[in-house]
């Protein structure tokens, strides 16, 4: 057998060639499959490296090449700086990006070979978008060296996706952009976005019309309806589905009714149900499927209608089912809007509640999807049986509630990683790749509207989950690296090119002094920080502001009582502490993602961290709706409702305020 000797193992060699010893396997060395997320589902590894050269070649349709390559070339630059350039003809070290026909692949597989060329083929353009992402996570560890072999990236599950409740928490077109763009880095192709619900009235004196709910989508339809704290307008929204088309992360639309319907009900009470409470539509009221037509249709009709995609959430779910005759008018209803949609062109995709509203009325099946959430609702298998395709989004495994005491405030991602795929639907298991389960899910409700959650804190928590739904809905039970590496490297990876809503610090900042007005050097500082700086204190009006950034205020003298203190997500949190003119002093603010401390010349002062609310007692309330429309203000504790209100921040730093203080010897770090 021919071998390649590498300088320094040749005499080793003769030596055991002339002592009669075999050697089991070539003393040149293979690659181990390279680490990316989620991992590569085929690797053959090859001895060596190659060297970038930093050009691409287009090779096949340039009008749908071309554009993946530009995607490249902009995201390489993003993450490390240097250019990429496309040339006609390839030599060695380019990067060619082809599409040619291969059955092998799929629709979303790719090859990648790494040889004398990084070539990346596909049969289709998705597939090829997504072996540039592999692409740019490795030159994320590797730099210009890549390491030489083949692989053969077939997902195992076709749906990949997140669910986000924008209803009960509003979500800026910006983050739901930059999730877009992160969920498309680590492949997962399906964002459903739940855009009404409504808060839980025991925390508001059990009231349904201080029941904070929203509607989050711009409505002419229905003037008035569109949420006051909070919304998107269609043109966003459509272009929010325009960018997901361009990243390959298809926008799911939801709007949930009959049942979490209490914004369609403030709108028009008559249509709220007297008997099982004003968050449910009255299905015997002849009103209520009107209403709901009337509002699906505004977005789905049309040659170029508000929701673009192929397919509508149409909710139907957690309804009575104490009585027979509501049982049947609810599969009735669910019935007509899955018919109703798809008589627009469109697919429908339901919660599952089917068991518990056993009946007899015929509900379609055919070309239907449901998401399986909780089996008492919707029994997997029956509803494989009776023909429904199934998303597998299990409740005990994969429901992020941020800080509600229940469910996972971040998702046990160790045992799912180990343990769980889009197979396993509550205490059912399925066969891998059974053509009944489309893929999985994972989902964050924000059941507690008034907790004190930031949309950072949110993505704090989906952020790890991200990475680990992407590598089980992608690999299912093939991974081979331990959970400890993947949880160690997974952390060396960005969330996206261009991306950081982490609020990650390359480098620690250090300035001599604060001007003000003046714009900084990064938007923000991440959870385990530590921002210092000295002021020389003079007075300040209310109101004055340290530093702010697109997502948060930190206050030398806040807007109420003139207090050290900081707003975000209509948030206002102050520490019990003024600065008075003429004081010469040194504040340190650690942050993290359960708490914000104050120390003063070194010595804590103050932690704000997560406080338990209770009672109607305006102490215990938690101020924070300053220049907030809606004040959605927890009021009332009843038995086994409690609230666990959070005082976090990430800390802005784009901008200085306008103080008159002198602020001097800023340093900010990650702890």
């Amino acid at each position: 057998m021919k071998r390649i000797i590498r300088k320094g193992a040749s005499l080793l060699f003769l030596a055991a060639a002339l002592l009669g010893f075999a050697f089991s396997t070539p003393l040149h060395a293979e690659n181990e499959k390279p680490f990316v997320v989620p991992e590569l589902t085929q690797w053959n590894g090859a001895d060596g490296q190659t060297v970038l050269s930093h050009r691409i070649v287009v090779k096949g349709r340039k009008s749908v090449v071309k554009p993946i390559a530009d995607a490249l070339a902009s995201d390489y630059k993003a993450l490390t700086g240097k250019p990429l350039t496309l040339v006609s003809k390839a030599a060695h070290g380019d990067i060619v990006l082809q599409l040619k026909a291969d059955n092998g692949l799929g629709d979303e597989g790719y090859r990648l070979e790494v040889g004398d060329r990084i070539v990346i083929s596909a049969a289709t353009s998705r597939g090829l978008y997504w072996g540039t992402r592999t692409l740019l996570q490795l030159s994320q560890q590797y730099g210009d060296n890549m390491p030489r072999g083949t692989a053969v990236d077939v997902p195992q599950y076709a749906m990949r996706g997140f669910m986000i409740d924008v209803g009960r928490k509003y979500f800026p077109m910006d983050y739901l952009e930059n999730l877009v763009k992160i969920m498309a880095y680590y492949k997962m192709n399906t964002l459903q976005v739940h855009l009404n619900d409504n808060g839980f009235r025991q925390y508001f004196g059990d009231d349904w019309d201080k029941t904070p709910a929203a509607f989050r989508l711009e409505c002419d339809t229905y003037p008035g309806l569109t949420a006051k704290d909070g919304s998107y307008t269609k043109q966003e929204f459509v272009n929010l589905q325009i960018l997901g088309e361009k990243y390959g992360v298809e926008i799911i639309p939801e709007i949930d009714v009959p049942a979490h319907s209490l914004a369609f009900t403030h709108y028009k009470p008559e249509l709220g149900s007297k008997e099982y409470g004003m968050d449910h539509l009255d299905l015997g009221n002849p009103q209520t499927i009107p209403f709901v037509e009337g509002l699906l249709k505004e977005y789905i009709e049309g040659e170029n209608p508000v929701f673009r995609g192929k397919r509508v959430h149409v909710g139907t779910d957690e309804y009575s089912n104490a009585k027979k005759e509501v049982v049947e008018q609810f599969r009735h209803f669910t019935d007509h809007l899955i018919r109703y949609v798809e008589g627009f062109g469109k697919q429908a995709m339901v919660w599952g509640a089917l068991t518990h509203a056993n009946g007899e009325t015929p509900v379609k099946s055919e070309n239907v999807i449901m998401n399986c959430w909780y089996n008492g609702y919707a029994d997997p298998a029956e509803m494989k049986r009776q023909g429904y395709q199934l998303v597998s989004i299990p409740d005990g495994f994969v429901y992020i509630v941020p800080a509600a005491g229940y469910y996972y405030d971040y998702l046990n991602c160790e045992y799912l990683y180990n343990s769980w795929t889009p197979a396993v639907i509550g205490n059912q298991t399925f066969e891998e790749g059974d053509p009944a389960i489309l893929g999985g899910m994972f989902a964050v409700w924000n059941d507690h509207a008034g907790n004190g959650i930031s949309v950072k804190d949110v993505h704090h928590r989906v952020f790890p989950a991200m990475q680990t739904l992407a590598t089980k809905c992608w690999t299912a039970g093939k991974t081979s690296v331990p959970y400890t590496v993947f949880d160690e490297r997974r952390k060396n990876l960005a969330e996206a090119p261009g991306v950081n809503e982490l609020g990650r610090l390359e480098t620690p900042v250090e300035q001599a002094e604060v001007m003000p007005g003046t714009e900084g050097m990064v938007e923000e500082v991440g959870y385990d920080y530590t921002v210092s700086f000295t002021v020389d204190a003079k007075a300040e009006a209310k109101g004055t502001v340290l530093f702010e950034s697109k997502n948060a205020v930190f206050y030398l003298s806040d807007p109420r009582e003139g207090k050290l203190g900081f707003a975000r997500d209509g948030y206002l949190n102050t520490f019990n502490y003024r600065l008075t003119e003429g004081q010469k002093v040194t504040l340190t603010i650690e942050g993290d993602n359960r708490s914000t401390r104050l120390l003063v010349d070194g010595k804590l002062r103050e932690e704000l961290k997560p406080r338990t609310l209770y009672v109607v007692n305006d102490r215990q309330k938690a101020d924070y709706v300053y220049g907030n429309p809606h004040d959605a203000r927890p009021e009332v504790y009843v038995e086994g409702a409690k609230m666990y209100y959070q005082s976090t921040l990430v800390f802005p730093l784009r901008k200085a305020g306008n103080f008159k203080s002198r602020i001097t010897d800023l340093s900010v770090r990650h702890r």
